[in-house]
């Protein structure tokens, strides 16, 4: 493991620890879209099918327990808990989310590596995650008070893609024959998805205001 690569994890985790932060803390998901959460819940539970089968080490299968539990936790807070579900702003988190699903199944079964049921879902879990985040920013520019935590969950999400998409171009130097490019266009879009809030980010961090996103 390189340093870009354990970089992006600790950032991905530091994401999910500060939704759930929020979330438990202050019992409050206003502003997090229920369908971004849905769909990397959908991520997970098809990109790790392989964890009890295929044991790679203590490190990536404790990894997989961490994503595969918060994404489904958050998932039940936003729609379950009896406080945090009121805070869940139903009007303006209106992005038709599944329609997203069918595509990238369909994409996942004409372009892969290989034809097999875990490498298909595999593949599905990649173009499904690189469109995921899609909800989540769209209520962003609806709503008019986001909050900083959600605001740095956004950009935790974004910078863990940008480091590993620096994570493959170090494997791509420094490893013989590595290249997987479904998984390098994937990241690609999925990091250019981010590009505007990352600048209205910075905007904001710089002149010292509330993060806005234009309509």
């Amino acid at each position: 493991m390189n340093l870009f690569r354990l970089a992006g994890d600790m950032t991905h985790l530091a994401s999910v620890l500060v939704l759930l932060l929020k979330i438990h803390t202050i019992k409050s998901c206003a502003g997090v879209s229920l369908k971004t959460q849905e769909l990397y819940a959908l991520v997970f539970a098809t990109r790790y099918l392989d964890i009890f089968t295929d044991f790679i080490s203590v490190y990536n299968t404790v990894m997989k327990l961490i994503f595969l539990g918060s994404s489904f936790s958050i998932v039940w807070y936003i729609r379950r808990h009896r406080i945090v579900r009121r805070s869940y702003d139903k009007d303006q988190d209106t992005f038709r989310h599944y329609f997203l699903v069918l595509p990238c199944l369909l994409l996942a079964l004409l372009i892969h590596e290989r034809f097999t049921f875990k490498e298909v879902m595999w593949t599905f879990s990649l173009y499904l995650e690189a469109v995921a985040i899609l909800p989540q920013l769209v209520l962003l520019q609806r709503t008019k008070n986001i909050d900083n935590l959600t605001g740095q969950y956004v950009f935790l999400l974004g910078a863990y893609r940008s480091l590993y998409i620096l994570n493959w171009i170090y494997r791509y130097f420094t490893e013989p024959h590595y290249v997987h490019w479904i998984t390098w266009i994937a990241g690609l879009v999925q990091t250019l998805l981010y590009a505007d809030f990352f600048y209205y980010y910075f905007e904001s961090w710089k002149n010292n205001v509330k993060l806005q996103l234009p309509a």
